[in-house]
């Protein structure tokens, strides 16, 4: 490296030093508290920014930023002494977490595998069944969808607790719940994903003189697949929410849903958000599903190379 290249690296360095060094001692002086936790943050953000670059490093950056979140999280809730009735550092939640293991397990069974898992599926496999009977009948095109685009637009808090009304407390309601939520965006989707192949393709499928059968699992089906994927995506984090805000309607004494509301009127904010931690993880790792799913079937579209 020449003497040249190290005085332009050297003089590109001291204008960082003199912008990020100087305010954080001034602040010092006022509050070191908060210059404790800007340098933790302008720390982690200049690490992030070096690896940003790199393309293999991405997981990583993700993982700074989402553990920088949580140490300054901390560091606020410490140092300020933030009542925990207000916000819980996420260590006491930790705790909570690994003491509560047993509940938290029966409320994830209860939500995610009878209430939202079951109706995602119940709503998407009729959705595309649907679409299919859609795309054959004019009529239904002129009718069912902007019917579908109605039924969309309703608010979730005002539906939940008449469905909950008429299939009862149990998982059942919250499956219906999760079924009127995914089946009309996995609906539009999969009628849009049909008249996805170009008409030189289904020309194409007429001159081989395939039947509307043929054409349909051969070219326009495997054609909507990404059209459908993206349906199902969004589906997958309504899905979660869906079931979670029909059991604050009612419930049996376990789910996500009634541990959040109970907790939240016993003030036990700690239990609050370890249950948030349950949802997120599971409606990330859902998603997370979906998507490899979706790299799998579609591999063949531009989207999912590279």
């Amino acid at each position: 490296m020449s003497f040249a290249e190290t005085t332009v690296r050297v003089d590109k360095r001291v204008p960082w030093l003199a912008v990020l060094g100087v305010p954080l001692a001034i602040i010092a002086f006022w509050d070191w508290r908060l210059a404790a936790i800007l340098a933790v943050w302008l720390g982690a953000w200049a690490v992030n920014v070096q690896l940003a670059n790199r393309s293999n490093q991405r997981l990583l950056v993700a993982a700074i930023f989402g553990i920088t979140i949580l140490v300054l999280w901390e560091m606020v809730v410490q140092l300020y002494e933030v009542p925990l009735v207000i916000l819980p550092p996420p260590s006491e939640i930790a705790v909570k977490f690994a003491a509560s293991t047993d509940i938290l397990w029966r409320d994830f069974v209860q939500t995610f595998v009878k209430g939202a898992l079951s109706g995602y599926i119940i709503g998407c496999s009729a959705a595309v069944l649907m679409a299919i009977a859609v795309d054959r009948s004019p009529f239904l095109q002129a009718g069912l969808l902007p019917v579908g685009n109605f039924m969309a637009a309703l608010p979730i808090i005002g539906t939940a607790p008449i469905l909950v009304m008429w299939f009862g407390f149990g998982w059942q309601s919250k499956a219906a719940v999760v079924v009127v939520m995914v089946f009309f965006p996995v609906l539009v989707n999969a009628v849009q994903g049909l008249h996805a192949a170009d008409k030189m393709q289904r020309d194409l499928m007429h001159t081989y003189a395939a039947s509307y059968w043929q054409g349909l699992f051969k070219l326009r089906l495997p054609a909507a697949m990404p059209f459908i994927f993206n349906g199902l995506k969004i589906a997958s984090t309504l899905a979660l929410i869906g079931a979670i805000v029909a059991e604050f309607f009612g419930s049996p004494t376990v789910g996500m849903g009634f541990r959040i509301s109970v907790s939240v009127g016993q003030l036990q904010l700690d239990m609050v958000w370890a249950s948030i931690t349950v949802a997120a993880v599971a409606g990330s790792a859902f998603y997370g599903a979906v998507a490899y799913t979706e790299k799998r079937v579609t591999f063949w579209h531009p989207s999912q190379r590279g």
